[in-house]
């Protein structure tokens, strides 16, 4: 019985798991169907296909933009084709060639240069900061020297040297850090020329061209510029400025070596002299005596005008009135001098003031009285352009002195001042307001 039962519910057990697989299966498999017909269905639904004709969309403008994007890389590629040609053919001398790549590169790209430029701009500073940027001037012509030793044994001036450089180099000058605002070294050699004869000015401030000169190699070669000091002996000498071959080996040369004036400041002599007193009716006993000390100031310009103030006054205020060719000290008198080898003359007359006309009117109407006839004097005087402790053409030493006095009558009576020693000579002095500012380029 036992055994029976045992069997029995051991046959009950496998039945039931049986049942439960069957019910297992039975359930999975409309499950299963449902998944895979909602899948269909979603598949053949409106939203799915928009879904996919948006992803197809995006896909095909994505195509059309890396087209364009090809498209429009070769066209920059060919203007910046144009572009390098042109540059070749300006730098040739072939200025209508390069005005026609020019034209074709702008056609294609408008601001084809700035994107050139912002192109080569990173590496132009990779390039500089692979280099010691921060070595000294002396150092990088040091080192020019040394990498070029080859090419250049045959070269002996240092112009013909940083020229050679620059012009390799292809730029005037570089930054020495990378900056958004435009460097000077983005100008072309000819602009920055043009912008130093503003430095140099009509006044001729030939000393602030040397300082420039001493910033860089390149504004180095600039600052030597020909014309730059053709025009600057010109301005000086005139008509007789000629040629400066054989005597001096270049414009610069002639201009630094030559008997010449200069203008940015005013040559001053010091007078001093003892002039006896009176006595008083009470000191019988001794001698009195005044000890008179006074300046003399001489200015020159470029064009041929000349200064000439006397007086007691600080040197300040006498330095400021020689400021503009027109002064309005009545004192300073007015002239024109004139250069000849190491010899200047100079011709000087008082300035002419209302007083003065109107004491001509009342001499006309009161003819009949008897008036005191100052006449009207003219100083002619001649100098001989001297150097001084080494400084050339900084000491004016007087070589004649004569006053021609004009009266009404007509009559011209000369006075020959003898000098022996009682004029002291001039010597130069820089006024720094003299060169402040710049009204015209030097032409």
């Amino acid at each position: 019985m036992s055994c029976s039962g045992e069997s029995s519910s051991e046959g009950g057990g496998d039945e039931d798991q049986e049942n439960s697989s069957l019910q297992d299966s039975e359930y999975s498999d409309p499950l299963k169907s449902f998944r895979e017909q909602w899948q269909r269905e979603l598949e053949i639904s409106p939203k799915h296909t928009n879904r996919s004709l948006i992803s197809a969309q995006e896909n095909d403008g994505r195509a059309d933009t890396q087209a364009q994007e090809l498209e429009d890389q070769s066209i920059e590629t060919k203007a910046e084709n144009f572009f390098l040609q042109g540059v070749k053919n300006e730098q040739s001398g072939k200025l209508y060639e390069a005005i026609q790549f020019y034209k074709k590169a702008v056609q294609l790209v408008p601001d084809i240069e700035f994107r050139f430029y912002e192109s080569t701009k990173s590496n132009f500073f990779e390039k500089i900061d692979q280099e010691d940027v921060e070595v000294s001037y002396e150092d990088r012509v040091v080192e020019s020297k040394d990498t070029d030793q080859d090419d250049d044994q045959d070269i002996d001036d240092i112009l013909m040297k940083l020229s050679r450089i620059v012009q390799k180099n292809g730029y005037v000058c570089c930054p020495m850090y990378q900056q958004s605002d435009t460097h000077i070294s983005s100008l072309p050699m000819e602009i920055v020329i043009y912008i130093l004869r503003w430095v140099v000015s009509s006044e001729l401030d030939i000393r602030s061209l040397e300082m420039i000169s001493r910033v860089c190699r390149g504004l180095y070669v600039c600052t030597r510029d020909t014309e730059i000091w053709r025009a600057a002996c010109a301005r000086v000498w005139g008509v007789n400025c000629g040629r400066y071959e054989p005597e001096y080996t270049s414009w610069r040369d002639m201009y630094l070596q030559r008997p010449r004036l200069r203008f940015n400041g005013c040559y001053i002599s010091k007078t001093t002299y003892i002039r006896p007193g009176e006595n008083s009716f009470q000191d019988q006993l001794y001698k009195p005596w005044h000890l008179v000390e006074y300046f003399r100031y001489l200015r020159f310009f470029p064009e041929g005008k000349v200064l000439m103030l006397t007086s007691t006054d600080d040197a300040q205020s006498c330095v400021s009135s020689l400021k503009s060719r027109n002064p309005r000290n009545t004192s300073v008198l007015v002239g024109h001098y004139r250069l000849h080898d190491n010899c200047v003359t100079l011709v000087l007359k008082r300035q002419e003031t209302k007083n003065n006309s109107m004491n001509f009117m009342n001499r006309r109407r009161k003819r009949n009285e008897l008036v005191h006839d100052s006449g009207e004097q003219t100083f002619n005087i001649e100098f001989e352009i001297q150097k001084y402790r080494k400084r050339a053409n900084s000491q004016l030493t007087w070589l004649c002195y004569v006053i021609y006095t004009k009266y009404i009558n007509g009559q011209e009576i000369p006075t020959n001042l003898s000098l022996g020693g009682r004029y002291p000579s001039f010597r130069f002095s820089r006024v720094k307001s003299y060169t402040q500012e710049s009204e015209f380029p030097l032409q």
